[in-house]
């Protein structure tokens, strides 16, 4: 069995979680050593004071789960959560707009993001939620999120009416063409449906924390969390 914890962006990310819960499920990251902490904005202080010093890193979302402010907003909160210390940020781009097919607004709302992460070295992941999106729209939404200079596409918020499935994630694989990392989320609570992505070719893995044992101690969670 592979040692997979360092593919895991371990996801704490419902809005009714209690602080004393969010300190749970980060200790549970440090625990397995997952590569990030996937948090809240406003759990931002807490998780790097948590995770200082340790082989786990700080993840927070962006314009989550809808991705449908003004990019100028997607700025500046990229701007702000760059002072705050993260090392990685996951943006929701505005897939109203990849239903439009307004392809340069759409390209234009992760470039501004973009344009903060790469000056700042830090990782930008852009989650399409793909399960609105046909597979050419996955396939676009890939092309324009390499055109944007985004490190990784993503499949999912986790929120949304489905999370990563095959054909997805292989549009989004094949139209990376190594451009581009590939990160599924959504729906991936066991060890075998997590390594079964990552012998695609897929880079990292958004899972629930809650999932997160079972995962590396290769079982199955409990539960119906959709991330």
């Amino acid at each position: 069995m592979m040692k997979i914890n360092r593919y895991l962006d371990a996801a704490i990310l419902k809005p009714e979680t209690t602080r004393k819960e969010t300190i749970a499920a980060i200790n549970e990251c440090l625990k397995y050593k997952t590569m990030t902490a996937c948090v809240r904005p406003c759990d931002i202080e807490l998780a790097k004071s948590m995770c200082k010093g340790t082989d786990t890193f700080v993840c927070c979302v962006l314009n989550f789960p809808h991705g449908n402010d003004s990019s100028d907003a997607k700025q500046a909160e990229a701007e702000l959560y760059v002072k705050k210390g993260v090392v990685e940020i996951d943006m929701v781009a505005n897939f109203a707009l990849a239903k439009s097919a307004e392809w340069k607004l759409y390209e234009e709302d992760i470039r501004v993001v973009s344009s903060v992460t790469k000056k700042a070295g830090i990782v930008l992941k852009v989650i399409f939620e793909t399960c609105y999106l046909s597979i050419d729209e996955i396939r676009l939404c890939t092309k324009a999120a390499i055109a944007a200079e985004a490190d990784f596409v993503k499949t999912s918020t986790g929120f949304g009416t489905g999370g990563a499935t095959d054909e997805a994630v292989r549009a989004m694989l094949e139209t990376a063409d190594g451009k581009i990392k590939v990160k599924p989320s959504g729906g991936i609570r066991d060890y075998a449906r997590a390594k079964s992505f990552i012998d695609m070719g897929c880079h990292r893995l958004g899972v629930n924390f809650s999932s997160v044992a079972a995962i590396c101690d290769g079982g199955k969670a409990d539960g119906t969390d959709s991330y």
